[in-house]
């Protein structure tokens, strides 16, 4: 699958607390503790290949072999920590959160490639559902009704039923992208 801009950047914003916490525990030994019940969880759900890789950084490995085996989501995430590792003002912002707007197009097109039968897309969703129902709120929904999406829901007073404006809003700019991907 191929990785759109928005998508990189929304990955980028929405792991931006871990990537900080690899890139400092790397940098500064003592923090490896408080790295290692992260790393633990992170393996829980699933992200094994990127912990593994991880682990393969925190031991001085940095050339690019260490993405070998990784998704694409992950992909993202450990070349964002070899590049904070080199240069900490690449780091991305942890005061930023995940734009509705930016998010819309990405989504969309996960959507698509996964209602297509592209494993490393269901996959990413997946990834990112479980992470928006642990947000609470408005995402939650979202995360809840990724599966009615790539099945081909479109009714966006079914989808958006219980959300706020702006999860709402979120919804009708996913569906109206997944429409405009149909077209083309």
């Amino acid at each position: 699958m191929a990785q759109l801009p928005e998508t990189a950047q929304q990955i980028l914003t929405m792991h931006a607390p871990f990537i900080h916490a690899v890139v400092n525990a790397v940098l500064q030994r003592q923090l490896l503790p408080e790295l290692a019940p992260m790393l633990a969880e992170a393996e829980t759900r699933g992200w094994s290949a990127l912990v593994g890789c991880i682990r393969q950084i925190i031991d001085g490995k940095r050339d690019r072999s260490v993405l070998l085996g990784l998704d694409d989501e992950d992909k993202v995430v450990a070349e964002a920590i070899l590049g904070g590792i080199d240069n900490p003002a690449t780091l991305p912002s942890i005061q930023q959160t995940p734009s509705g707007t930016a998010a819309a197009p990405g989504l969309a097109a996960m959507i698509s490639a996964a209602g297509r039968g592209d494993v490393q897309a269901l996959g990413a969703l997946a990834s990112m559902a479980e992470q928006m129902v642990k947000a609470g709120g408005d995402m939650a929904r979202l995360g809840g009704i990724m599966r009615r999406l790539v099945d081909g829901e479109r009714d966006a007073d079914k989808l958006a039923r219980g959300m706020g404006p702006l999860g709402r809003q979120l919804v009708l700019d996913i569906l109206d992208q997944l429409a405009r991907n149909a077209l083309h």
